[in-house]
């Protein structure tokens, strides 16, 4: 069906930025993340326990240390003790090998369930995306919905495959050289840990700050996608030719990227100050404690009084504190990542909460395939306007009423935007009438089930779509389990078979994107096969043979005429002279049926209709 839309400016880019600013604010969102994990509770048990083991191993090293200092090699009264030094080192070295075989298993294992997660949330976004009304589409640019099914879904990929892991991982192993470090000195502990409260709300400022930027690149991005779909798709590459205007989207790519580049240069930038006050503190911990440690000493030697610090306790203190440094950072940077994906994660969830206008009903049952009903298709009253009309704007249809009998060909006709593809449109539901009713075998759309309704409805639309694909590839789309003699039956009643058995590849012919490697009426014939293939019960034809020559136009007319035994056609039309044999002809204009009866009456009315075929006569 026709679709509104137009090419986005600069300025419009620019304005919808400031509209999104921000990331939605969606409620519950850090249940909602973990929700997501919820059908992978026994990998992540699995993975939380492995992680606990790894962390647990992870404090042993620097322990052992301490005891092959003072127990291997500087034992009190004595030399090195060289079988419990053996011994120690040997613990030490299996201790590695241990750890890093719990690695590798562990990060497999995680791998595998944040790769799963985010899998299941780019279909889970697709199908939701899938079962969104037209309307949505066509208000909503392509570009924007791809970056938020793959920018968006692939800037959290690494939040899910790694926090899990990384925060239980580093928790403990921050927890676990804490209390070693009270145990092997709690004075020295307090010259390690004082400045943490500062780290943390340092941290917590960067987050927010990180968060907004991450919006904002996204948003960036979001409209980058949009420009280079629109640009370098065959229509966008043609029309810029044509009009001479590949500078002019060059400059317009140019200005959003760079903005991407600000964008990504502040986000990397926002916390490296952050981190290297951090790093600089935790790298001169060893010296304080140095420094700290002889002050100890020495006071205690005074006093006369052992101080309980060894060159053991110090060398252990201090590879602690060297291991404390890379966990303490992961965690922070894992906490300004998931500011940061907060905002990606509410994008995504923004469109997850959208609901279609369009949905079955809770008792909703299949259309009646009863031959005395299947096919009939009636308006009661009907008016519709599109979501986006304004108040005072006049209603696309207005009060339209007709029936069509199964087996009926009926025909709209009336100028451009007098409503007639609408009541195509409304026929299998691709929208809902704002007042009135449509029915279908005596049975309003409504209360009948989506799916099956449109599997009685087959419509051609004006611009016929195909996939990059071969010809048999596009036919199948109408019924994947179709045989050869079937794709080429639809394709002799759409007077194709000739044209596709003449390329070199046959039906295995690839038509290029949109199938720009075929000419307008080729592709046209390829949609009435396809449609022909799904053998519905109700044909719409919006224009379907716009695209054809004359005599091409006469052959396929012919066809139609054939493929329409038993079933109910309707036709929107221009060319008048494809629908001077249908049963009654209905004049459409400003949303009202202003004349209806056959092509003979109404030229004899001498009205609207007779005017429209004389001007094209």
């Amino acid at each position: 069906m026709g679709g509104r839309g137009s090419r986005v400016s600069a300025g419009d880019a620019d304005r919808q930025r400031e509209l999104n600013r921000d990331a939605p604010v969606i409620p519950g969102l850090g249940r909602r993340i973990a929700e997501l994990f919820r059908p992978y509770r026994q990998q992540l048990a699995l993975i939380i326990a492995l992680v606990l083991v790894s962390a647990g191993l992870g404090i042993l090293p620097p322990l052992l240390t301490q005891r092959v200092f003072d127990d291997g090699l500087f034992p009190r009264g004595g030399s090195p003790d060289l079988p419990v030094l053996a011994w120690l080192t040997g613990a030490m070295i299996a201790v590695f090998v241990l750890s890093a075989l719990l690695g590798i298993v562990q990060t497999l294992f995680t791998a595998r369930v944040g790769n799963s997660v985010m899998g299941d949330l780019r279909v889970r976004l697709f199908t939701h995306l899938q079962s969104m009304e037209l309307g949505f589409f066509t208000r909503t640019k392509t570009g924007v919905i791809q970056s938020r099914l793959q920018n968006d879904v692939g800037g959290v990929a690494n939040v899910l495959t790694n926090t899990v892991s990384n925060v239980i991982g580093n928790t403990v192993t921050v927890a676990a050289a804490a209390v070693a470090m009270l145990l092997l000195s709690w004075q020295l502990t307090l010259i390690a840990v004082v400045i943490m409260p500062v780290l943390v709300f340092a941290q917590r400022r960067v987050g927010q700050v990180r968060a907004k930027i991450a919006g904002r690149t996204q948003e960036s991005l979001s409209e980058m996608t949009a420009i280079t779909q629109e640009a370098l798709s065959v229509s966008g590459v043609l029309l810029a030719k044509t009009y001479s205007r590949q500078g002019a989207e060059t400059q317009r790519y140019a200005d959003e990227n760079r903005t991407q580049i600000a964008l990504q240069v502040r986000q990397t930038m926002s916390g490296q100050v952050f981190f290297a006050l951090v790093n600089v503190f935790l790298s001169a911990v060893p010296a304080i404690v140095y420094l700290v440690s002889g002050w100890i000493i020495a006071s205690a030697q005074g006093e006369g009084f052992d101080a309980g610090i060894t060159a053991g306790t110090i060398v252990a203190f201090t590879t602690v504190q060297s291991r404390l440094l890379f966990p303490l950072m992961a965690l922070m940077r894992i906490a300004l990542d998931l500011q940061t994906s907060g905002a990606l994660f509410a994008r995504i969830f923004e469109y997850l909460d959208l609901r279609p206008a369009i949905v079955d009903a809770p008792d909703a049952r299949d259309p009646s395939d009863d031959p005395g009903r299947a096919g009939a298709i009636e308006f009661d009253a009907v008016s519709f306007s599109y979501p986006d009309a304004g108040p005072d704007d006049r209603p696309t249809l207005d009060g339209v009423s007709f029936h069509v009998e199964p087996g009926e060909f009926v025909a709209f006709v009336g100028a451009s935007g007098s409503g007639k593809t609408t009541i195509g449109s409304l026929v299998p539901r691709l929208y809902d009438a704002s007042a009135g009713v449509v029915r279908y075998a005596g049975d309003d759309v409504r209360e009948l089930r989506q799916e099956a309704l449109m599997d009685r409805i087959g419509v051609v639309t004006q611009e016929a779509y195909l996939f990059h694909a071969s010809v048999a590839a596009n036919l199948r789309y109408a019924k994947p389990d179709a045989t050869q003699q079937e794709l080429e039956a639809a394709a002799r009643l759409a007077n194709i078979h000739d044209t596709i058995a003449g390329f070199a590849d046959g039906y295995d012919t690839v038509v290029g994107e949109r199938g720009y490697r075929l000419s307008g009426g080729e592709k046209q014939r390829i949609a009435i096969a396809r449609v022909l293939l799904k053998n519905p019960r109700v044909l719409v034809l919006d224009e379907a043979t716009s695209a054809l020559d004359t005599v091409n136009e006469r052959i396929v007319q012919h066809a139609l005429d054939d493929a329409r035994s038993g079933r109910t056609t309707i036709a929107i039309a221009h060319r008048l002279s494809t629908i001077v044999d249908a049963d009654r002809i209905y004049v459409v204009g400003e949303g009202r049926i202003l004349e209806r009866g056959t092509h003979a009456e109404l030229l004899a009315a001498g009205g609207a209709y007779a005017e429209l075929y004389s001007q094209q006569q």
